[in-house]
Parts: C-alpha cells; sequence; structure tokens
C-alpha cells in the first residue's frame, strides 16, 4: 500500500478552512488582559560569539499586526553557523526561527491565522515564512517554492522595530505588504511547537522521496547521521508507518536514542573498517538486503560519498544535510549512480504546505508513543542565549532550545 500524504493534507486544510468558515473569530480586542510592558528584551548578536540582550521600546501593533510573548525558541544550525562566521552578512541581527509564543495584542484587521483558523488573544502561534517580496503566493501554491525563496523571523537585517527575532522575550508580527505567515497551534504543547521548524524539514525531506516512487511502507530504509535531523526523520517514517529502519551513526548513545524513535536496528560506522565492510553491516541488519531507499542527514561530504553503497540497484536516495556549503563529495557517476540506477532526489528546508502536514506529524508521533520532548535536552534562559549557543556547537546534546520563564 503506497502513502498518500498529499491527501491527507488536502483534508486537513478543507477541515481547517471549515472550520474557519462555520465559527468567524470575534472581532479582537486592542490588548489582552495582562499588563504588557513598556520595553522588551531581544538577543542581539552584535560580534562574532557574541550575544547581548539590548531593551528596546515596544513598537506599535498595527491594524495588521500581532504581538507575541515568546515562551520558547530552538537553537538552529543556521543560528549556529551565524554565531560563528556571520556566513549571511546580518550582524548586527536578532536570531531565532524555530520558535512559539503566546498573542498578548492584535490589531483589528486579525481574524485568521495562514489556513484560514480563527485566532484570539491568548492563542498560541509559530511562524513560517515571509513572502514580502511574492505576496500573491498562499499556501495552496507552493509545490514548488520552499523557504529558501523567502525571508523567515529571526534572519531578517535589524531595523526600527528591533523585535524581529524569536530570542526574545516579544516579538511583532507584521502584517499587511509584509508578507508574514503563521499558524494558530494551541492545541500542542510548549516542547512540540519548539520542534515544529525542524520536523517540517523532515515533513519535507519525505515528501520529495516520495516522488521518487520508491519509497513504500514496505521499504527497507537507512538513515545516516543521527543528530536531531536524523531522529526526527526516523520518527517522521516510523509515524507513516515504514517499520524497517537502519540507523548508521557513530555515536552509541544517539543509535540508542534512534531505536526509541523508531528504527529497527542500527550500525555504529566506527566498529567497520572501509566502506565495503561497513556497507555490508547495513546490508545484514536489513536482513541480507540492500536498502530500498536512504536519507543523509549528516553535513558530511565523506558520508554522501559512502550513502550510495548502502543502496540496491533501482533504489533512491534523499539528501538533505547539506544546509550550508559543507564542501565537494566524491563519487563514482557509473557504479554509484548509472549502473545502479539511482533515483537522487535534493531536499532544502521546507513549503507551507509541510507546516500544516508538521502538526499532525507531531500529533501523531505523541498518539504513537514516540518521545520527541527527548530531543530538547537542554534548556536555557534568555540571559544564558551565549552558554547555549556553545552548547549547540560543542555537540554534547541534541536539540537546544532558549525558554523563558
Amino acid at each position: 500500500m503506497e502513502m498518500n500524504i498529499e491527501a491527507i493534507v488536502k483534508q486537513v486544510l478543507a477541515e481547517m478552512q471549515g472550520t474557519a468558515a462555520s465559527a468567524p473569530a470575534p472581532a479582537a480586542p486592542a490588548a489582552s488582559s495582562g499588563e504588557i510592558p513598556k520595553t522588551a528584551h531581544v538577543a542581539v548578536l552584535t560580534s562574532l560569539e557574541h550575544f547581548e540582550v539590548k531593551e528596546y521600546p515596544m513598537p506599535e501593533v498595527g491594524d495588521d499586526d500581532i504581538l507575541v510573548k515568546v515562551e520558547g525558541c530552538g537553537v538552529c544550525g543556521t543560528d549556529a553557523h551565524e554565531f560563528r562566521k556571520d556566513p549571511f552578512g546580518l550582524i548586527p541581527v536578532a536570531l531565532g526561527h524555530e520558535g512559539t509564543g503566546e498573542i498578548v495584542k492584535m490589531g483589528k484587521n486579525v481574524k485568521v491565522d495562514t489556513a484560514g483558523k480563527p485566532v484570539k488573544l491568548g492563542d498560541k502561534i509559530v511562524t513560517c515564512m515571509i513572502f514580502k517580496d511574492d505576496p500573491e503566493i498562499t499556501m495552496f501554491d507552493l509545490n514548488k517554492k520552499n523557504v529558501g525563496g523567502a525571508d523567515v523571523y529571526g534572519l531578517l537585517p535589524d531595523d526600527d522595530v528591533h523585535l524581529n527575532g524569536w530570542f526574545s522575550d516579544y516579538i511583532l508580527i507584521r502584517g499587511g505588504s509584509f508578507g508574514s505567515t503563521f499558524f494558530n497551534v494551541s492545541d500542542l504543547d510548549l516542547d512540540s511547537r519548539i520542534l515544529i521548524e525542524p520536523c517540517a524539514v523532515l515533513v519535507h525531506a519525505v515528501e520529495r522521496a516520495k516522488t521518487t516512487g520508491i519509497l513504500r511502507f514496505n521499504s527497507r530504509v537507512v538513515v545516516q547521521g543521527c543528530g536531531p535531523i536524523g531522529l526526527i526523520c526516523i520518527a517522521v517514517l516510523r509515524t507513516m508507518g515504514i517499520a524497517n529502519i537502519c540507523a548508521v551513526d557513530g555515536e552509541a548513545k544517539r543509535l540508542d536514542f534512534a531505536k526509541e524513535m523508531g528504527a529497527t536496528c542500527t550500525v555504529n560506522f566506527k566498529d567497520y573498517k572501509g566502506i565495503e565492510s561497513l556497507a555490508e553491516a547495513v546490508k545484514t541488519a536489513l536482513g541480507g538486503h540492500a536498502a530500498d531507499f536512504a536519507f543523509q542527514c549528516t553535513g558530511s561530504p565523506a558520508a554522501h560519498s559512502n550513502i550510495y553503497k548502502f543502496i540496491r540497484n533501482g533504489g533512491g536516495l534523499c539528501e538533505l544535510g547539506f544546509f550550508i556549503n559543507g564542501g565537494d563529495a566524491t563519487i563514482n557517476p557509473h557504479f554509484d549512480l548509472c549502473s545502479k540506477e539511482i533515483t537522487l532526489v535534493g531536499s532544502w528546508v521546507y513549503t507551507l504546505r509541510d507546516y500544516a502536514t508538521t502538526f499532525d506529524f507531531l500529533r501523531s508521533a505523541k498518539r504513537i508513543g514516540l518521545p520527541m520532548s527527548k530531543l530538547i535536552t537542554h534548556r536555557f534562559p534568555l540571559e544564558e542565549i551565549n552558554e547555549a549557543l556553545k552548547t549547540n556547537l560543542a555537540m554534547t546534546g541534541l536539540k537546544i532550545a532558549i525558554v523563558n520563564k
């Protein structure tokens, strides 16, 4: 039986719109019942490897805007790259794009979220893409446009608003022609909401993999790399019903966690010398068969070069580990691609449609008992953000998060 997530997503979005139509949102009051402070605190990356928590006046909330009290935000590898090297040339910048929080003030024109679901004061939201350069796009037109063609909160140049990233205690979501997108996720707990953005990356990758026509319920799958991305990949596959998953990594603790997330077997590459020996170990773990499909979730060029050896003739590969330029990989086009007729797809970030799917993935993962919250191994207050980024770079945990009191 083949998976048909596309049909499921269409049904979910239709239901979300139907809810909006049958229960229109009441006119939003100007402010919440709680007192909003006159200033907000924002962690601003002012130089390499140094955040300063700055205090700014609370901005005006326009008729199309939303003021959100930030509850938490995950630390992404992109944040770590910006922290170390400023590859995007954004300093000074308010980072943080895996955030979530509570609506405390909203403009009179704000009635529904991007999916058409009603919103009100007190609702919990997350943001997705900002289409200020392409405001006519809707979430139903995004089959071929991912976040790479748009902006996100947390990677915006600093301006007179300043509350542009989720590493803060308040963030201003700007409406109108600014092109913000956001979703009401009040039914999800805080940990799940913090994980939405990285989970969307893997939902998108699996959707890309499905376009090959090779990934099926009974596929034998290899996931290479058991950091947060690889572990979530395993969880997405397991939630979708794929039961034969082999995790490959070099850390025993991560491989143990991979089993908790749904992997049926594991291979520690440090136990084998040479790619042929490693490939045979993966084959043995999969019951004597090479993989039907593989997901390459590391940023290592050597790992990309190796993974072709794990895949059967006519199999498929999704490469999603290179979110930045990690260098060149060497393969033999004849032996690795042509003679094996491997179908290769690349995956990078996500679309708005993938966000809608991700909410259901997180609900399903919780329902079947996958320990998603255990991915968040470290929680830091905003004032300790420098330590949080250093912890991320040291790779002593999995998902690092900033959580406000």
